[in-house]
């Protein structure tokens, strides 16, 4: 129990931040000088003399969108595909829906986004739907060897001498089969998510050189660090926390399930 609310206050911390921060911002006020501590800034100011405080309440809303619309939205394309590549019976539509993803998958996600900016200038939107792309063939593929062994119980076969449509055959039975494989996949790709979408805008892939978010203040300000750590080390453990307490309560609520 202890453990489980530890948790809940590591991955609530930032997200009530990244969520309801920008609400209680105000005005940003004069500038300061870079890099300097106290003058009424809680946490000190940044490389340009913003406040660190403003800025981590402003910071976190971007990442924390963009990553759970990433996910959401890799999900909503990769559920269909994989539930189709198991529960066909044409190799050739289960070919033409997976191979394709084969190709994708073999590109590593960051090098994909990387070239993919190369060309097009994304912005939040646009960084959500490559993070997204890079996500779904795997996300299908786990999805398909999981539908797989549903579809393979003579549950499913009785449904089908019945005469149930495909519909209810793939969301009533398979699609509920995998709602345990599913939370423990959304807990580890959501951490996966987090950290790629930190990654892309800490090299300025779908963000401003200056906006507020916590990866660019974290590549912004860290030539200060041994003068004003707080501006690198805060949004720093926010991004941490979010990530590894997401997929750690993920995992204690599969658990608490089990036991069950």
């Amino acid at each position: 129990m202890k453990s489980r609310f530890a948790l809940g206050v590591v991955v609530g911390v930032p997200l009530a931040l990244a969520l309801l921060g920008p609400l209680f911002t105000g005005g940003p006020g004069p500038r300061a000088a870079s890099f300097t501590l106290g003058g009424g800034h809680w946490l000190g100011t940044d490389f340009v003399g913003r406040d660190v405080w403003r800025q981590v309440l402003l910071g976190g809303r971007s990442v924390v969108v963009v990553a759970l619309a990433a996910t959401t939205l890799a999900y909503l394309v990769a559920v269909p595909i994989g539930l189709a590549g198991a529960l066909t019976h044409r190799a050739w539509l289960e070919e033409l829906a997976m191979r394709p993803l084969d190709v994708l998958l073999a590109v590593p996600s960051l090098l994909m986004i990387l070239l993919v900016s190369a060309v097009f200038t994304p912005g939040a939107v646009g960084l959500a739907m490559l993070v997204a792309l890079v996500n779904i063939p795997d996300a299908a593929r786990i999805v398909r060897a999981a539908a797989a062994e549903a579809a393979s119980r003579p549950a499913v076969e009785a449904l089908r001498m019945q005469g149930e449509t495909w519909w209810r055959t793939a969301v009533g039975y398979v699609g509920r089969s995998l709602t345990r494989t599913l939370a423990a996949d959304a807990g580890v790709r959501l951490t996966g998510v987090l950290y790629l979408v930190a990654t892309a805008a800490f090299l300025g892939v779908g963000v401003e050189p200056d906006a507020a978010d916590w990866a660019v203040m974290v590549d912004r300000n860290r030539t200060g660090l041994y003068v004003q750590p707080w501006a690198v080390v805060v949004p720093a453990l926010l991004i941490v926390g979010l990530t590894m307490g997401t997929n750690l309560l993920v995992d204690a609520q599969l658990e608490k399930r089990k036991r069950k």
